[in-house]
């Protein structure tokens, strides 16, 4: 099988380096038309510039495809709704969006200022937010879409200095949860990539043998498989140096201890059980785990529920 995108529009934020430029250039290659995005500024997000997006979508233009250079700041929702209509007014429709722009303002918690935590959450948060309020009407309407939220294993895992950036990448998590759910009925498709590459943010970070293996053009593929027409839903995929994984939040079996007789010294007394993996699951939605405590109170008091 071949996935193609003849006949689709994307648009691609923190679409002139890096991780982002690679998937504007991959999506071309097989068809897209791409709306590069890039506000152009440095990686605290300093400065601004449409050139790198141009530069990018020259590229795309000069290789025979179609793309445009957007400078949109993603955090100005006016200006992404600009953006959108740009790519409705000139190809009458939006099928991907790819959120990829971020910036990082590292530092150790007792050091960051709550500036530059509000910062790093406004770009990556509220900047994916508003691109995909921007796209989901039209999506709606089309009854088609296929959206990506970047995450990272910072997010996901921790990365010491990073708590302003590993708060932003853990909404992504949660964003998909819920947006992957209200999409389902219009065929929206709505998951988050986690990658790893050697791009511009990771910089004299790692060892130069190890950057050779983590080009961002590596990652692309599976950014490009889950924009795809068979793409799954709410899904992490994680990818770097050519490998990806999927990964998965489990929840162990609820143990009930009693209701309102429960104390703090019985969840410490039971611990162990309570935090035991044996049988653990991935839960589908919120309601699952109510309904795994509310099953659990009822089975030991004997309660029939209907």
């Amino acid at each position: 099988m071949t996935i193609r995108f003849d006949g689709k529009v994307a648009i691609v934020t923190g679409g002139g380096n890096g991780l982002g430029r690679q998937h504007c250039l991959q999506l071309a290659a097989r068809g897209a038309k791409v709306v590069v995005n890039d506000l152009g500024g440095a990686v605290d997000g300093s400065g601004g510039s449409v050139s790198a997006a141009e530069a990018v979508a020259k590229e795309i233009r000069d290789g025979g495809g179609e793309a445009i250079g957007n400078g949109a700041d993603i955090t100005r929702l006016d200006q992404v709704e600009a953006m959108v209509g740009e790519a409705k007014a000139k190809w009458g429709r939006v099928d991907i969006l790819i959120n990829n722009a971020g910036i990082l303002r590292d530092k150790t918690f007792s050091k960051m200022t709550m500036d530059d935590f509000r910062k790093v959450v406004d770009v990556h948060l509220f900047g994916t937010a508003n691109c995909t309020k921007a796209v989901w009407e039209t999506m709606r309407e089309q009854n088609y879409g296929r959206i990506v939220l970047t995450s990272s294993s910072s997010g996901i895992y921790g990365n010491f200095g990073q708590s302003n950036y590993g708060a932003a990448k853990a909404a992504m998590i949660g964003l998909m949860n819920v947006l992957s759910q209200e999409g389902a009925k219009n065929n929206i498709r709505v998951n988050t990539l986690a990658p790893t590459a050697a791009t511009r943010m990771v910089e004299g970070l790692v060892p130069e043998p190890v950057a050779k293996l983590m080009g961002p053009e590596l990652v692309s593929p599976g950014v490009l498989f889950l924009v795809s027409d068979d793409a799954p839903t709410k899904t992490i995929l994680g990818a770097g140096a050519g490998s990806f994984s999927v990964v998965h939040i489990y929840e162990t079996p609820a143990v009930f201890l009693g209701g309102e007789a429960a104390t703090c010294d019985d969840v410490a007394a039971n611990w162990a059980k309570i935090s035991n993996p044996a049988g653990e699951e991935a839960l589908e939605g919120a309601f699952v785990q109510t309904n795994r405590f509310v099953a659990a109170a009822a089975k030991a008091l004997g309660v029939k529920l209907g």
